[in-house]
């Protein structure tokens, strides 16, 4: 891993933009430090990525400044503070007399999020910590990430839907969605017209499906928000605010600690992006799904590790984990169209609408796996060898 004040970057010019001001100054470099990637000789580069004509990037942290008291416990810590900010803002707007269910679901995302960093961090730099009590909290902190999360998921996943049948049902089918030669328009305007039957009670089927599980999710949630596990959960979260357990060692550990933890991190991300799909393979093959949300997960943690080492995110990997995280509601909403499909007894015009809205969430998912390959800002390939 290059030091944060070493200036050697990967990043091409053709890539998103550069933050302005201090995040641009902590968080433009690169933690690979100019290597092109695993596996890859000096000077090769990905599609469209050529090496070494980023902009320099501007120094970080020294690198003697980089050690687990003076930059993991302090991120920790600051992180453990976010989440009980949070958490004290959702007990407010969740009062009954409280009307604002906006500003409750904004202060569950920003619980949602201060979990998870501290979650990711607990994984990447667990070597740096205690390691049962790392162990224990990342387990909690991932059971309440993800019970929080089901209810968002569902409400997002019926809006794209209901949205996207909306869309599909109207006067005229999308040309990317399938070139018609000259003598298909009347089977055009068939399969139109029974879109159009089916279109509202697919809509009508879905909300009914996907609001119940919401409503599921949302009682599971306060169910779990009250419960002794969630409250064991803040506790140990309060203790953090105020302490970091380390592992044993003597005070003033190197920057190794945390450089070769983050640099791992890295690699397994440019690892994952190198392994993915070519661009030109079988487009609906669903098992291919895994290999993107391995990625997705994977860029998280290095964005994470990013933020501890560098002092705040890349903004050139923004773009990248926006598209992977619609790929993954893409999929997601996909699987509910599919799973929708196959309710006993429907009428066949709601079956060919739930079709037609299937293929075209996989016509999305692929979508955001260009912009991902187009936006990625690494130079590495992207195609499995």
């Amino acid at each position: 891993m290059r030091r944060p004040d070493q200036q050697t970057t990967t990043r091409p010019t053709t890539g998103p933009a550069p933050e302005t001001g201090a995040a641009a100054a902590t968080g433009a470099e690169s933690l690979s430090g100019g290597t092109p990637g695993p596996g890859l000789p000096p000077g090769a580069t990905g599609p469209g990525h050529p090496a070494g004509t980023g902009p320099a990037a501007a120094p970080g942290r020294p690198a003697g400044d980089l050690t687990t008291e003076a930059v993991l416990a302090p991120y920790l810590r600051a992180q453990a503070a976010d989440f009980l900010r949070s958490l004290r803002l959702h007990h407010e707007h969740s009062a009954p007399a409280d009307s604002g269910g906006h500003d409750a679901a904004a202060a569950t995302r920003a619980l949602r999020r201060a979990a998870r960093r501290i979650s990711g961090s607990l994984h990447t730099f667990r070597a740096a910590l205690d390691p049962l009590w790392a162990d224990q909290l990342r387990t909690e902190l991932t059971w309440l990430t993800g019970v929080l999360a089901r209810e968002h998921a569902y409400a997002n996943r019926l809006t794209r839907l209901v949205e996207a049948l909306h869309q599909l049902s109207g006067p005229a089918l999308p040309a990317a969605r399938g070139a018609r030669a000259a003598g298909e328009g009347s089977a055009d305007a068939q399969g139109r017209a029974a879109l159009g039957v089916g279109a509202a009670r697919a809509g009508a089927l879905l909300e009914r499906r996907l609001t119940l599980a919401r409503t599921r999710s949302h009682s599971a949630a306060l169910q779990a928000l009250g419960s002794s596990r969630f409250h064991a959960v803040a506790d140990a979260v309060a203790l953090l605010a105020s302490d970091v357990p380390l592992a044993p060692g003597p005070e003033g550990r190197g920057s190794e600690e945390l450089l070769e933890p983050a640099e791992r991190a890295e690699q397994r991300l440019l690892a994952a992006v190198a392994a993915l799909p070519p661009e030109d393979s079988e487009p609906y093959n669903e098992a291919q799904d895994a290999a993107w949300h391995q990625a997705r997960l994977l860029l998280r943690l290095h964005r994470y590790a990013h933020e501890v080492v560098l002092g705040a995110a890349d903004p050139a990997l923004a773009a990248p984990g926006h598209a992977l995280d619609l790929h993954r509601d893409a999929v997601e909403a996909a699987g509910a169209a599919a799973a929708a499909a196959r309710t006993p007894r429907i009428a066949p015009a709601t079956a060919y609408a739930l079709g037609v809205l299937h293929a075209d969430q996989r016509h999305e998912l692929e979508a955001a796996r260009a912009v991902f390959r187009e936006s990625w800002p690494y130079a590495t390939v992207l195609t499995a060898p």
